[in-house]
């Protein structure tokens, strides 16, 4: 079973993050070159700073080819909020714009793929957040379309045969705070509680936003629930940093879903 390295928040395009990543993922191919068919990575959102500024969009797709084209096959990634916008505005013309640039297609989420006997499934928590009332500030929600494709699709037959499931998406389904929420987490929780109960696990749920990089493991039934913080440590405005609940930490892990111990994941130092 493959491992998973999981980053966020990238920020590409914020002061000089754009370097940043470049050096993680130079030094991620350093340390893992041998063992590069052995992951998959996921990032869980905003991978560029202002979607508006499209030649960022540009350089983490060159970023990402050159970490394929080093052996690391499968790497997965859903948006957030500044992926649609300027992070605290979004568009709807970037939901398309997204896919294509980022997957080559215009398929609807989840994004679904299985991997090695497991099942990944991304979410975009801005699907139903980008309507003329509710398109301001950092908020994010799922959607009832979206959380009734996703119920569906834990019940076919090619993802309750996975040996494992991975569900992964850009805002924080715990930790809700001002103008952060993930508007429709209990609905999510629902889906994904009645799930296990049927009998269908759910083994990770990965995450953003927050740039905490804190573990939630356990909650709702989950064993490995992470926030990958932010991969590139962008700072927070200066009339927030003081706050301890607003500390940016980058927690890149390495994620062993065959190991539901707390020794289940490190955090790996690429920067």
């Amino acid at each position: 079973m493959k491992k998973i390295i999981h980053m966020s928040d990238l920020h590409v395009g914020y002061k000089d993050l754009g370097d940043r990543f470049l050096k993680i993922i130079t030094n991620l191919k350093i340390q893992k070159r041998e063992e590069a068919g052995d992951y998959v990575i996921i990032i869980t959102g905003d991978l560029v700073e202002n979607a508006h500024l499209q030649q960022d969009y540009s350089k983490v797709k060159e970023i990402l080819n050159d970490l394929k084209r080093a052996g690391f096959d499968h790497v997965l990634l859903i948006p957030g909020n500044h992926d649609y916008g300027t992070g605290d505005y979004g568009d709807k013309k970037f939901v398309s714009i997204f896919k294509e640039v980022f997957y080559g297609d215009t398929k609807d989420y989840p994004r679904l793929d299985v991997i090695e006997g497991v099942a990944f499934l991304g979410l975009d928590s801005m699907a139903a957040e980008l309507y003329w009332y509710d398109s301001l500030w950092a908020e994010g929600e799922l959607g009832e379309e979206q959380l009734s494709r996703l119920q569906e699709l834990l019940r076919t037959d090619e993802v309750r045969v996975c040996e494992k499931r991975v569900i992964y998406l850009h805002h924080h389904p715990f930790d809700a705070r001002p103008f952060h929420e993930l508007k429709d987490s209990r609905n999510l929780n629902n889906i994904l509680t009645r799930a296990m109960a049927e009998g269908v696990s759910v083994d990770a749920l990965l995450y953003g936003h927050n740039h905490a990089g804190e573990e939630h493991n356990g909650n709702w039934g989950i064993p490995h629930c992470y926030d990958a913080g932010s991969a590139t440590q962008k700072s927070r405005p200066f009339y927030m940093r003081w706050l301890p609940w607003f500390k940016t930490n980058s927690s890149i892990r390495e994620i062993d879903l065959g190991d539901d111990s707390a020794a289940s994941s490190t955090i790996l130092e690429l920067i």
